[in-house]
């Protein structure tokens, strides 16, 4: 299961497509040549052995992805689901939006994400981990995340955890209030624009005092978190917000209830 797509000079082209991977796209030159892809296979959910991998190249080009609706992953006995996302960007700008991820009990992920930038090239990525269906709490057996940024083939930030539902548990209990402990979904954002500095003044001013600088100063990340879906992601499309109009840029529907 595979898709690779390919955007120069923003116009789309389909380099490999195998079922049952599947997107749309939309295009509308009025609004500001901006191209939309929504992602099909990704937000059906991804069972034990199912290895799924996305790649997307832009070149003078600007593209929003989003996933069609949450990312389940099935119970597994022994073997992981896997999740690949490459992103290589040339002097475009892309903003990769997820829908949560659903890890039911007993499932086990594997998640990769590679992301190269040139430094005149922009980023907005999020991810949104909630605590599993209505009535699980963060019942997974394993989630191994593997995320690394590069900017002009340099390392600017790399993650790399393997974690079990209890010590993930055992870190919300260690780093949060008895009252934050019930906000149990959260999104990572990561941000890369041309400056940071001002985007990271218009967060805090608007009380997002969770980001910081990656080493080297060329990325912001953060994490917010919230017990309802509805209002963590109003707050995300605020964020979103803020970084688009540092592009010149309206802000976007991506068309979901």
């Amino acid at each position: 299961m595979s898709i690779d797509i390919n955007f120069n000079n923003n116009n789309f082209y389909l380099n490999k497509l195998k079922l049952p991977s599947r997107y749309f796209h939309f295009y509308n030159s009025k609004n500001e040549e901006e191209n939309y892809i929504k992602l099909l296979t990704i937000g059906e959910g991804i069972f034990p052995k199912d290895k799924i991998k996305s790649s997307f190249n832009l070149i003078n080009s600007s593209c929003i992805f989003t996933t069609e609706s949450a990312t389940k992953i099935y119970p597994s006995k022994k073997e992981y689901g896997v999740n690949s996302i490459s992103i290589n960007l040339n002097n475009s700008n892309c903003e990769f939006i997820n829908d949560e991820l659903i890890l039911y009990k007993k499932s086990k992920l594997m998640s990769f994400l590679k992301i190269n930038m040139e430094m005149n090239s922009t980023l907005f990525y999020v991810d949104i981990l909630s605590s599993g269906r209505s009535f699980e709490n963060f019942d997974f057996t394993s989630m191994l995340v593997r995320n690394r940024f590069y900017i002009d083939s340099k390392l600017e930030y790399y993650e790399n955890y393997n974690i079990s539902a209890k010590s993930f548990k055992n870190y919300i209990k260690r780093h949060n209030s008895k009252q934050s402990e019930k906000q149990n979904i959260y999104a990572k954002i990561y941000i890369k624009i041309d400056n940071n500095d001002k985007i990271l003044n218009i967060l805090e001013q608007n009380k997002f005092t969770t980001f910081t600088y990656t080493h080297s100063k060329k990325m912001l990340i953060g994490v917010i978190n919230k017990r309802n879906m509805c209002k963590l992601k109003k707050n995300i499309k605020k964020i979103w917000d803020f970084y688009r109009i540092q592009l010149n840029k309206k802000p976007f529907n991506l068309g979901k209830g």
